[in-house]
């Protein structure tokens, strides 16, 4: 097998750590294939701290191994693929649990021009013991349903360990993370970057030697990776909807008591109202400072809306909206002290007006903060992300 960088097509990279049992055979198969394939290759093996001789005995198979001193699953992969020399990358467990000799299902889809080729075992075989009864029915496929929910991705195996890419899509992807949840980054930036996906069936075998997985904490970094990586469903959306809903009950119940089916809505629900208002604003200005640090610094790609938001938005516009609202809240408030003063100081009954007040003076003291700390994330590369000339 050549080593000439301009020669090799294909890359197989394995992270590998503590797996004397397994390794060896994982590289024998990917050698044959890439032999049977008549396919310039190289297999790399990724080597995370192995203790048991698992180097020596993938370069006694012909793997040219790398080292990586920083511990994780991300890590390890990270690390193999910056040093593979191939056009292609395909990227699997050193545990034995996949098959390389089906490497031929993963190559054929690239070289028709798709950028990413996951690995489906639910298209294809689970032998008995392999997969728990729990990651089969209920793990992988709901952490699957969730990812294909926020970003539509469109496959069946979001997890599955083995997968190929164009060198040029790993490229554009930037992958960064470093333990369990690169598995579920790889594919997010494939759609987020709107790369063509497509899937393929392999087979999954049981695991030779004690498996590493973590089902419950490894379970929750991928979900909370997917939630951290989709402002836009955690904080965006939820956050416009309670400040609409919120702002809506205020104004409606601002006159007096609504009647609805026989009951009553007072003041209690215009307090909710108010609450709603001002956490719903305050969530959504979330939303918009991850998304801006998301696309700054390369970790998303823009999208209609915030490229919408910033063409209109600055830091003049956000303090003359910020400035009515507040001012508008102090004059009410001032109002309402005059009334005060002309009763003598006796009783006074204006608690909606004082409560929608406060609403406009938090909101406007928000949006006015706000729209300095938005200019001061925009300052930099602000035309060139957002095309604002």
């Amino acid at each position: 097998m050549t080593q000439s960088s301009e020669e090799i097509q294909v890359s197989v990279v394995m992270p590998c750590l503590n797996e004397a049992d397994t390794i060896g055979q994982c590289v024998e198969k990917a050698m044959q294939a890439l032999q049977d394939l008549h396919v310039c290759g190289e297999v790399i093996v990724a080597d995370n701290g192995s203790t048991d001789g698992s180097p020596e005995i993938a370069m006694s198979k012909g793997a040219r191994v790398v080292y990586q001193p920083i511990r994780g699953y991300g890590s390890a992969y990270l690390k193999g693929i910056t040093e593979a020399r191939g056009k292609y990358i395909v990227i699997g467990d050193s545990d034995n649990t996949y098959d390389f000799q089906e490497l031929g299902r993963f190559l054929e889809p690239l070289r028709q021009g798709y950028d990413l080729v996951m690995g489906s075992r639910f298209k294809g075989h689970i032998l008995p013991g392999a997969m728990p009864w729990s990651h089969r029915y209920i793990g992988n496929p709901m952490l699957t349903r969730i990812l294909n929910l926020l970003f539509h991705a469109g496959v069946s195996d979001a997890h599955c360990g083995i997968r190929a890419f164009r060198r040029s899509a790993y490229d554009r992807m930037r992958l960064q993370t470093t333990g369990m949840e690169f598995a579920s980054e790889i594919v997010i930036r494939a759609a987020q970057t709107r790369m063509r996906i497509t899937e393929v069936p392999v087979t999954y075998s049981p695991r030779v030697g004690r498996s590493k997985l973590r089902s419950i904490p490894d379970g929750w970094r991928h979900l909370r990776f997917m939630l951290l990586y989709s402002p836009t469903y955690v904080l965006l959306l939820p956050g416009l909807l309670m400040w609409v809903l919120g702002m809506l009950i205020v104004t409606v119940l601002l006159p007096g008591p609504l009647p609805i089916g026989g009951h009553a809505y007072d003041v209690h629900f215009m307090v909710l109202g108010a609450s709603l208002a001002l956490l719903g604003f305050h969530v959504f200005s979330l939303g918009i400072y991850v998304r801006t640090y998301a696309v700054t610094e390369h970790f998303d790609e823009q999208d209609a809306f915030l490229t919408w938001f910033w063409r209109h938005f600055s830091l003049e516009k956000g303090l003359l909206v910020g400035g009515i609202s507040f001012l508008l809240g102090l004059a009410i408030d001032t109002y309402i002290l005059c009334l005060w003063i002309a009763r003598a100081f006796g009783p006074l009954y204006e608690f909606r007006t004082a409560l929608a007040a406060m609403v406009l003076l938090v909101l406007g003291a928000q949006i006015i903060f706000s729209s300095f700390f938005l200019s001061m994330m925009g300052i930099r590369k602000t035309s060139e992300h957002w095309n604002t000339d």
